[in-house]
């Protein structure tokens, strides 16, 4: 895929951004992404608001049809349909592990987790460490298939490290969470397969 594509596709996938973090994540200078966003905005396919940018419509038809082609010029596409099935029945572990997180039931009401419970937050993340670990393989397998979905594994460890020692904003606060980072890669499949989220 052109690295003009691959951009479209990575700001789609993480969803409106700035350069800074865009750049970060693409693997590029920040005026070498903005050369390229400037390039994509000319031609309909992102937009400037604010600080940050965001994919049009058009630019999402135009992410489909490349994501598409890539998987008929690749031949991967049942490959990928497998990978993200088994993505699929680690995904409401995750939600669940995160969700956890956030909120936790008291006498049989739901309330906020106020984190004064060290054993039930030890739990909590020991689940979503063992997500993270049956996430790996998937994106192992995505990655040997198609290098775009390379750094979801290292990014899914490294927020899944990061909470455990500690810096609990790496489960669903920071903007490289492991909630984070789980959400875009379920998005990249879905829009890689072309299944609407639901």
């Amino acid at each position: 895929m052109p690295d003009d594509l691959r951009i479209l596709h990575l700001l789609r996938c993480i969803g409106a951004s700035s350069p800074t973090r865009l750049a970060d994540l693409a693997g590029l200078e920040v005026a070498e992404l903005e050369s390229h966003l400037i390039d994509l905005g000319a031609r309909g396919l992102v937009v400037r608001s604010g600080g940050g940018w965001s994919v049009t419509a058009e630019g999402k038809r135009i992410d489909n049809e490349a994501v598409a082609k890539e998987l008929d010029d690749t031949g991967c596409r049942a490959a990928v349909e497998a990978a993200y099935g088994r993505f699929e029945r680690l995904n409401p572990l995750a939600l669940e592990a995160c969700t956890a997180w956030q909120l936790r039931e008291i006498d049989g009401v739901r309330r906020v987790n106020d984190h004064l419970d060290r054993r039930y937050d030890t739990q909590v993340l020991r689940k979503l460490g063992n997500v993270e670990r049956l996430g790996q393989e998937v994106c192992n397998d995505l990655s040997a298939i198609l290098d775009r979905f390379d750094g979801y594994g290292d990014r899914l460890a490294e927020a899944a490290n990061r909470a455990l020692a500690g810096e609990w904003e790496y489960v669903s606060e920071h903007w490289d969470s492991f909630h984070t980072v789980w959400f875009q890669l379920h998005e990249d499949l879905l829009v890689t397969i072309g299944r609407p989220r639901t």
